[in-house]
């Protein structure tokens, strides 16, 4: 998605300290992103760093970068960069479990997805969609000799649950069609 702007989010410039715990704490560092988002309506990708963060626990990931996601689900991608603590993994990936919203860990070239994985049906078409910039049902029907309505109705369902970006295109056709790409 060529047009796909993107912006870093420096978590650790919306705390007061580098611990995010609890819910109330969570709530009040989500109005400040929320600001953030707001404040900058044409980015459709933001890279949330968690530099410099130091712990959080699942209930305050719950209430901040899974909670924005989940809001701005469809028009807007968040990810995470700079994240390599086991246990900060383990807690966002509980928050996203719980509240049923998928995050991608970006390492340099890398990602790991936690939180909600893809259901035995949409797995394939998640990884099809994760091994190149971006993608089209056709592309992927093609290759798994499949219908273009089945694999279309997978990538949907992908996007509609957060697992993939998606842009309006003009199909060879003449019509519209969907390009699909990861969150990152």
């Amino acid at each position: 998605m060529n047009e796909v702007t993107t912006r870093v989010l420096p978590l650790i410039s919306y705390m007061d300290r580098p611990e995010g715990w609890g819910r109330s704490q969570g709530r009040e560092v989500y109005q400040r992103l929320l600001g953030f988002v707001e404040d900058h309506a044409g980015t459709v990708v933001f890279r949330v760093s968690m530099k410099d963060v130091k712990r959080v626990d699942i209930s305050f990931a719950s209430e901040t970068i899974i909670e924005l996601a989940r809001r701005f689900r469809r028009t807007k991608g968040f990810c995470l960069v700079d994240l390599t603590d086991p246990d900060m993994i383990e807690n966002i990936d509980a928050a996203g479990e719980k509240k049923e919203q998928p995050v991608l860990v970006w390492q340099g070239k890398n990602a790991t997805l936690i939180g909600l994985q893809p259901s035995e049906g949409t797995r394939e078409a998640f990884q099809f969609a994760m091994s190149r910039p971006q993608t089209r049902a056709a592309e992927f029907a093609a290759q798994r000799n499949l219908s273009i309505a089945n694999a279309s109705m997978k990538f949907k369902q992908l996007w509609e649950q957060g697992f993939l970006l998606r842009r309006e295109s003009a199909a060879d056709t003449g019509g519209v069609e969907f390009v699909y790409c990861p969150v990152g």
